[in-house]
This record gives structure tokens, sequence and C-alpha cells, in this order.
């Protein structure tokens, strides 16, 4: 069995590839049930969750991620999310892989952003700001990076000595990143806004964003979390990874849902159809628009697929 630490998994998953291997994955006949999720007891701290999910393609690969994610770590200076991602054959069950799940997640949760982002920001996108300062956040500025022309990124967090961190890493690979304290100006300007965070209230207002603009929701995954208001909702024209898992566990959708400032039926389109054809993306240049991720485990299956088959030379 091939084993994936975190190094070879981000060494085996390139941006590129990465995307298209998700793009190909919504566009075919992954078998998805649905992900359980169980909310597990920390004494003295925040809930922890335990995710399991499974997706299959028949006959060809199978595969289950177990993560785990501890909000208390942030205090430990440990990554909140730990995981492992298991992929066997889809014709005789053999265990093929043990792939890094944390390094899988970051890079294919920030990879399914950047995908969306081919549909849903303008073309000429050209500033981005990234809101978070965790795992995800030199993901997702490199993934963005990969599908517009980004001349300008900055970071904000919460501490400004760790959005600095973050965006020192970014230059260090060649990218024109700097921290920034102020998120109101900051989001006014950007072309994308791109917010990979845990918290449980609304981080970016709908009155910030300019015609045109981009809101990437990555970080919530609970009903109880919010990364933008009611104001981001009513004014953009609202996509999703998936209904079914963001109508149940996005609190940035199930809550508008839930007061009546969001319609199911205002929902325009899930990628499956926007990179299948059914639905269109964006529709205008001044059009404002909102892309909202829970993740879904066939994006872990391709990112799995990817490595398995870009290490062993196996199709």
């Amino acid at each position: 069995m091939l084993v994936l630490d975190e190094e070879r998994t981000r060494a085996a998953l390139p941006w590129g590839e990465l995307i298209d291997a998700i793009a190909a994955m919504f566009a075919g006949e992954c078998v998805m049930p649905v992900r359980h999720h169980h909310d597990m007891e920390v004494p003295g701290e925040e809930e922890a969750t335990l995710l399991l999910m499974p997706a299959w393609v028949p006959g060809r690969y199978a595969g289950v991620k177990m993560v785990s994610v501890f909000p208390g770590n942030a205090k430990r200076a440990l990554p909140a999310i730990f995981g492992t991602y298991l992929l066997s054959s889809g014709t005789t069950g053999e265990m093929l892989a043990a792939i890094d799940g944390g390094e899988l997640t970051a890079r294919r949760t920030a990879a399914t952003s950047a995908l969306a982002a081919r549909y849903l920001a303008r073309p000429d996108a050209a500033e981005l700001l990234v809101c978070g300062t965790g795992r995800l956040s030199l993901n997702l500025l490199q993934a963005h990076a990969t599908v517009r022309p980004i001349k300008h990124i900055h970071v904000w967090g919460r501490n400004l000595v760790s959005a600095e961190k973050i965006a020192a890493e970014a230059r260090e690979l060649g990218l024109p990143a700097k921290a920034v304290s102020d998120i109101e100006t900051a989001a006014r300007a950007a072309d994308i806004i791109s917010c990979g965070t845990l918290s449980s209230e609304p981080l970016v207002r709908g009155e910030w964003l300019k015609p045109g603009a981009h809101l990437d929701l990555v970080g919530g995954f609970k009903p109880s979390m919010r990364e933008s208001d009611n104001e981001a909702i009513r004014r953009a024209s609202v996509f999703v990874d998936t209904r079914a898992g963001a109508m149940k566990e996005a609190g940035d959708i199930v809550q508008p849902l839930k007061s009546g400032v969001l319609k199911e039926s205002a929902i325009k389109a899930e990628l499956a159809e926007l990179v299948r054809g059914t639905r269109s993306g964006r529709s205008a240049a001044e059009e404002i628009t909102l892309f909202k991720s829970v993740g879904a485990a066939l994006e872990d299956l391709a990112g799995a697929i990817l490595a398995y088959e870009t290490v062993t030379g196996r199709k």
C-alpha cells in the first residue's frame, strides 16, 4: 500500500491538474453518499467534529476520508484539521493508498474554489483578499492565482502577525501578497474575496462588495457558522458546491433560508451544473457572485486518485 505523507501529497497535487481532476469528477458519475457528521465533546473547549466522507467511481476507485476538526487547537499552535484518506480499488476492494488527509483537504478545498471562480469571477479579476490565517489561506491564494490574473493579494486575519506570516510565505512562492489590518478597505477594493475561517459571526458585509466582485466562502461547515451577512446574500447571485450539502450544513446558506432572506429557488446552480454547462455562471461584468463551499467527498476522491496515479504512474 502506498503511503503519502504531507509533503509527498502536496507534490502529487499540482494546482492545474488538481482543478481539472475535480472538474472531471463533478462532470462524471461519482457515487457520493451523505457524509457522516458527528459532534464530539471536548471538556472545557468548543466541540470538535468527526467527519466520514465516502465516495466511489463504480469499477474504478473507492475511498473514504476520516477528518477531525478541533477548533481549540489554535491555542496549542496545532492545525484545526487532521485526517487520512484511504483509497482502494473499485474492482477488488484492495487497499491502494493512505494519503495525508489534512493536505488533501486543504488543496482540494482551494482547488474547488478556484474551479468555481473559473465560472463566477470576472476574467480580469486582479485583486484578491484572503480572510483567515489557517492552513487554507496559503492554498486559497495559490489556487485563485492559478485561474485568474491576480496582481495584488491582501491577507487579513484577526491576528496581524499571523497574516504577515502567510503573506511572507506567499511572497516566497513568488506571489504579490501583503498583510492588512483593515478588512473593510481591502474588501471594498477586491475583485475576489476568499474566506477560510471558522467564524460564527459575519466577517464580510454585503455593502462592501463592489460591482463585479466574487465572494468565495469556504470556512463555515456548520449551520452555526457564518462568514457573510444577509446583505451579501441579497446583493449576490448565489452558487454552491452541492445543494444538498450547502442547504443542510452551511450557515451562510441555512440561516438566510430559514429567515427568508434567501429562497431555495434563488440558488442559481451547483458546481456540477456549471461544469456540465447545464446552468450558466456569471452573466454580466457588474454582477456580484457568491460561492458557498462545504466540501464534497468526490473532491477528495478526485484528489486521491490524482495523487495515486501521479506517484505510481498507473491510470
